[in-house]
């Protein structure tokens, strides 16, 4: 329970609130302009002030770090663990958070934001009873704004803000009404895989990770053929033997190879002497005897003068010319053939050496193939446990949407069996629901907590209910449902705060009636009720046995005067 709310800053209005309901009024001043709206007079920063002393985050465009408030503290004194206490920050030390016991024997002391939010959820709820595995556990700060709605949290009765997620929500309200909460948190985990496998699969199929990760029967074929790669490669590492002449003896093998092929030349140049040698063999004859003596009659005629020798002497002379031609060309022709022989032999004995090479060659490897082996078998490896990982990745990814559905189907099972075991605290949530809502409505609205596969879901169905305003009513019901529940459990931060916000849309009667309603709940259950609402709105219409002015503040706010607001002054 709040007893005073105060800031170090002179121009704010202090708040003093007394057990029950507590009705912070927004005037309208006599000549005020419409202009002036009276929605700057603080009722909303009531509700920021309340969060922000109670661990909530400050962000850079919080009031708290304007320049007005910056160096300004706040305080509230209130009702904790039993304990009055006085808790204390400012927006320019904003992760410590100071405070003082209050009563004869007074102590303060200094925390930090982060140990004060833990603090609050362990004396408030109770959370230091839940062991902290897993991060999906409820949490003091959302818990908190069910029952201190900020902006954004009057669209539906399972929100306290527009963008809170389902599994946020779920674990919390499945905690507040005594529920596992725990299958929600299952629940949460199963949406976060889902989110991932799709995300990857998206980029799998043509995105950043195509090249990745890829389909898995592509990658079910290039793994295979990689392995049997892999495998007769071992195979040619395991059977290699190194020879150290390895080196020595392939220069042996090419130098052979080498001579054999001029060998080889040489006696393709001889082959073709030896055949022009036949040819001339053939071709070489003595000019008939009849041309000889002709030409001998007419050297003597044309060379009268002349001695010339006898015709036999002649005839002797050039039969020894052809005679002595025709041996030098049988030589020259028995020397190539013998030249070719010769070098026949000689290849047949490099050939028969270059063989014997070649079969060491064969079955041994130098030292550096046997190297390169090693390091090409390395790589592949590493490319088969590559393809093995990314197999493996591909076929989790295209295989975890069967998972995930028999996971959600074995949650809503659970969820189901929960339900059924917990009907006792479900049907209690249900009936203060209703019972809340008749008060208000001629026909009554109703809660359904249902059993999906996407975790329980939360409606209220009500005629009317496309009404902004009734749909307003239906928070409201729900927040009564909250405290009755927390008050049977002893949960809860024994108040709730209802912005103006709540009672937008909202018509006369059912304002003033809810009014009614949230001050004998809070009397029964011994709660506080505190409300922020224009005066206008607030005493449209009159209910039988219910004076609300006697529930107003005597501190009366206004947005007709600079200092008519809350903080006493305009930033």
């Amino acid at each position: 329970m709040i007893q005073r709310i105060s800031s170090s800053l002179t121009s704010f209005k202090s708040l003093d609130f007394k057990p029950g309901l507590n009705v912070l009024i927004t005037k309208k001043e006599s000549g005020a302009s419409e202009r002036q709206t009276r929605n700057r007079a603080g009722k909303t920063s009531l509700i920021e002030i309340v969060h922000f002393l109670l661990g909530a985050n400050v962000e850079k465009d919080s009031i708290f770090r304007s320049n007005t408030l910056l160096h300004e503290s706040f305080s509230m004194e209130f009702d904790l663990d039993k304990q009055r206490i006085c808790v204390r920050r400012s927006g320019s030390r904003k992760s410590r958070i100071h405070l003082e016991r209050l009563g004869p024997i007074g102590n303060s002391a200094s925390l930090s934001n982060a140990e004060w939010v833990t603090k609050l959820g362990e004396t408030i709820f109770e959370l230091n009873r839940i062991s902290d595995e897993d991060r999906r556990v409820p949490r003091f700060r959302s818990l908190f704004s069910y029952f201190v709605r900020r902006q954004g949290g009057f669209t539906t009765p399972e929100k306290h803000t527009t963008m809170q997620r389902a599994g946020d929500y779920q674990v919390a309200l499945l905690f507040l009404l005594g529920l596992d909460w725990r299958i929600a948190s299952d629940w949460q985990r199963v949406r976060e895989r889902e989110k991932t496998v799709t995300e990857l699969r998206k980029a799998a199929g043509g995105g950043t990770f195509s090249h990745i990760v890829g389909r898995a029967s592509d990658l079910r074929t290039e793994l295979t053929l990689s392995t049997e790669r892999l495998a007769r490669l071992h195979s040619r590492l395991a059977g290699f033997r190194v020879l150290p002449q390895y080196g020595d003896l392939e220069s042996e093998a090419d130098q052979i190879t080498r001579t054999i092929n001029d060998l080889s030349n040489s006696n393709m140049i001889d082959i073709a002497t030896i055949r022009d040698l036949e040819r001339a063999l053939e071709t070489e004859a003595p000019p008939p005897l009849k041309e000889l003596q002709h030409i001998y009659a007419e050297a003597g005629i044309a060379l009268p003068d002349v001695t010339i020798k006898r015709y036999e002497a002649v005839r002797s002379f050039h039969e020894s010319i052809i005679r002595n031609r025709r041996d030098y060309l049988t030589g020259e022709l028995d020397t190539a053939r013998h030249r070719i022989a010769s070098r026949e032999r000689e290849k047949f004995r490099l050939d028969e050496r270059r063989a014997i090479v070649m079969r060491v060659l064969q079955s041994h490897g130098a030292l550096s193939q046997f190297s390169q082996l090693q390091a090409e078998a390395a790589r592949l490896e590493a490319t088969v446990e590559s393809l093995r990982q990314r197999f493996q990745a591909a076929e989790q990814m295209e295989g975890t949407k069967n998972e995930m559905e028999i996971d959600r189907n074995r949650l809503a099972l659970r969820l189901r069996r929960d339900f059924a075991e917990r009907q006792e605290r479900l049907s209690e949530a249900i009936i203060a629901f209703e019972k809340t809502s008749q008060r208000l409505y001629e026909s009554a609205g109703r809660m359904t907590v249902d059993h999906t596969n996407n975790g329980p879901v939360f409606q209220f169905p009500m005629q009317g209910s496309r009404s902004k305003g009734i749909k307003n009513m239906q928070i409201f019901c729900f927040d009564m449902m909250l405290m009755r529940l927390c008050y049977s459990r002893n949960l809860g931060p024994k108040f709730l705060i209802h912005d103006s916000h709540l009672f937008d849309g909202v018509d006369g009667r059912q304002l003033i009636s809810a009014l009614k309603v949230g001050a004998e709940t809070a009397e029964e259950l011994g709660f506080q009720y505190i409300v922020t609402l224009n005066e206008d709105d607030a005493f449209k219409e009159t209910v039988t046995d219910f004076d609300l002015a006697k529930h107003v503040l005597s501190t009366v706010l206004t947005d007709a005067r600079e200092d008519g607001g809350l903080f006493g002054c305009r930033f």
